[in-house]
């Protein structure tokens, strides 16, 4: 079964907890939340990413790249397509 490696990290389940309520992007807490909940045994990546409405593979693939380059990369950069019409301040 595919979980997250917090270790190699230096991470705990608690790590990632926090990732998940304090990061500045939805879809960041999202994949963090995944990830500690993947983690700790409480559901795995096919149940969960039915229940959030995704794709397994999209949630398996942020098991992949935690375990490949750290918690740093999952989190959500903006990639392109147009810039809202009235800007957040």
């Amino acid at each position: 079964m595919l979980r997250p490696n917090f270790s190699k990290w230096g991470q705990t389940a608690e790590d990632m907890r926090q990732l998940s309520i304090h990061a500045a992007h939805p879809r960041s807490r999202e994949r963090y939340q995944a990830l500690y909940l993947i983690g700790t045994g409480q559901t795995n990546a096919t149940r969960w990413a039915q229940e959030i409405g995704r794709d397994d593979q999209t949630v398996m693939g942020w098991i992949h790249v935690y375990n490949t380059a750290g918690s740093e990369a999952l989190l959500y950069k903006r990639t392109g397509g147009h810039l809202p019409f009235l800007a957040q301040s």
